[in-house]
């Protein structure tokens, strides 16, 4: 059992939903089996890619679910977020295979939560078209008619926060724009295609409805007003963008201005009610003033004309990512939200938490889990109403544009045999959940 000091981690609330997240495109593999997605394209270009793989084999989930679902019953999650490819489900028979997958957890006694989209857009559409919104809608529609009798939660989006900033605006994501603050609208439709998703699935009868919105504190490189002023800036883009239009209606103070077509029509749409909020937790973010030439964070390019910087957090440990550990930010983070939204948030489910580290004896994974879930709770404990917590990942997987090079699963994927070896965290997880139990 995982301890902190000889002390077991502390009891979670009757009926906490515990479980392990992952995405289509990360996974399954069986790239012929789908229309062609802009990861396809984005991972065909030489030196995207940091290790020049792609995901058209990677875990080969496609084939082997029963295995992987195995895996999870052993685990004893009480719920699998698996994401559904839109490419997939645009070509002939794609639903068969998430049909099969649904069932498979069903009969394990896992719960299925799907996410209707994870950074995957079909290559032949653009989130800087606003009609893709409605796309997705229809898509959604097609997905609640074939697997809304079986999964038990529907989160619409992941992280569009990443996808707008590291895809469109950077570049260093697929489909590889670098549009810097005209990417705005690819932010505002994917918020569009947000409400639209929880109308069609209303529509179609399903329930248990939220977002996967990656958050996490933002914090100013000094006191002084350059950085207070630039760290204000971040979290207004980063946070406050992709959470406020969705809880409360409205854009932050100036973005509305910016953003395309009607946006007070688009905002009710958006702004529909959800059953839960989730959030997406890894990190705080050290923020100063602009420091007049490109740096670079986490491999990812900062160009100087941006109005702030990323800074080291220092005096923390770090993942194999670079990542600093600081599982008290979510406390912070989960505390903030409550304060700053009231009774406009909902439940909270922690949709995402996770680290890369190498080995099969992932002792620091362990850490690093024991401790975020102290967190957590500590953040209970002050009265955030947080209903559930997701591990990322269940199996070490494609990591974008870092390729097979991060490992962030609990089991360990040999990618040339697709062997599947549970690792020290995986069965650390599994004794805590014995434990809650």
């Amino acid at each position: 059992m995982a301890t902190d000091a000889g002390n077991p981690i502390p009891r979670f609330p009757a009926g906490f939903l515990w479980g392990v997240s992952t995405s289509a495109h990360q996974i399954e593999g069986a790239a012929d089996e789908r229309e062609p997605s802009v990861w396809d394209e984005f991972t065909a270009g030489p030196g995207r890619v940091k290790d020049g793989s792609t995901a058209a084999v990677t875990c080969d989930h496609y084939h082997r679910y029963p295995e992987d679902v195995a895996l999870l019953a052993g685990l004893g999650v009480d719920a699998y977020r698996f994401s559904v490819s839109w490419p997939r489900v645009s070509s002939p028979g794609g639903l068969d295979f998430y049909d099969r997958l649904v069932d498979e957890l069903c009969a394990a006694g896992v719960r299925p939560v799907a996410t209707l989209f994870h950074w995957d857009l079909p290559a032949s559409l653009d989130w800087l078209e606003r009609d893709t919104a409605a796309r997705f809608a229809d898509h959604v529609s097609v997905i609640a008619g074939r697997l809304g009798d079986r999964v038990a939660k529907w989160i619409t989006l992941n992280e569009p926060a990443e996808h707008t900033l590291l895809g469109h605006a950077l570049g260093v994501h697929a489909p590889g724009k670098r549009l810097l603050f005209d990417a705005l609208p690819v932010a505002h439709h994917q918020l569009l295609a947000h409400g639209l998703a929880v109308r069609a699935l209303r529509a179609a009868g399903a329930g248990d409805i939220g977002i996967a919105n990656s958050h996490g504190p933002t914090w100013a490189a000094s006191a002084d007003p350059a950085d207070t002023e630039a760290a204000d800036f971040y979290d207004t883009l980063l946070n406050r963008l992709f959470a406020e239009p969705v809880l409360l209606g409205e854009y932050p103070e100036g973005l509305g201005d910016v953003m395309p077509a009607d946006i007070a029509a688009d905002l009710t749409v958006i702004a529909e009610p959800l059953d839960w909020y989730g959030i997406n937790y890894y990190a705080p973010t050290l923020v100063g003033a602009p420091l007049g030439t490109e740096t670079e964070f986490g491999g990812v390019p900062i160009p100087a004309e941006l109005p702030f910087s990323v800074r080291e957090i220092p005096d923390r440990p770090r993942t194999d990512f670079g990542w600093p550990v600081v599982p008290e930010g979510l406390t912070e983070l989960l505390c903030g939200f409550r304060d700053r939204y009231g009774d406009r948030l909902p439940p909270i489910l922690i949709t995402e938490n996770g680290c890369s580290y190498e080995g099969l004896d992932d002792q620091d994974r362990i850490a690093y889990l024991d401790a975020h879930l102290r967190a957590l709770h500590a953040a209970l404990t002050a009265g955030v109403d947080v209903r559930g917590y997701f591990v990322w990942s269940l199996m070490d997987n494609f990591e974008w544009a870092e390729g097979h090079a991060r490992r962030f699963g609990l089991v360990h994927v040999d990618y040339e045999t697709l062997e599947r070896v549970p690792k020290a965290s995986y069965r650390w997880f599994r004794d805590v959940l014995r434990a809650q139990r």
